[in-house]
């Protein structure tokens, strides 16, 4: 695990083996949230790499109301 520290003006540093490891490129765009506590990064991904996501999910029939439809 490798540490880094926050510059005064809230910046920090990728780890050399951390952008190697992911193919990181200087001016490519990354994704950051919160979840759980933590400061997480990711790759933004095309609409093309998110088809078939869900697929075998199940769904239920009442997850969607239908009589409210006019």
């Amino acid at each position: 695990m490798d540490t880094v520290k926050v510059s005064p003006k809230f910046q920090v540093v990728i780890p050399k083996r951390v952008r190697e490891e992911l193919q990181l490129q200087p001016g490519q765009e990354l994704n950051v949230y919160v979840f759980e506590g933590t400061i997480r990064f990711s790759k933004p991904r095309s609409i093309k790499d998110l088809r078939g996501i869900a697929k075998g999910m199940k769904w239920k029939d009442d997850y969607r109301d239908r009589h409210d439809r006019f």
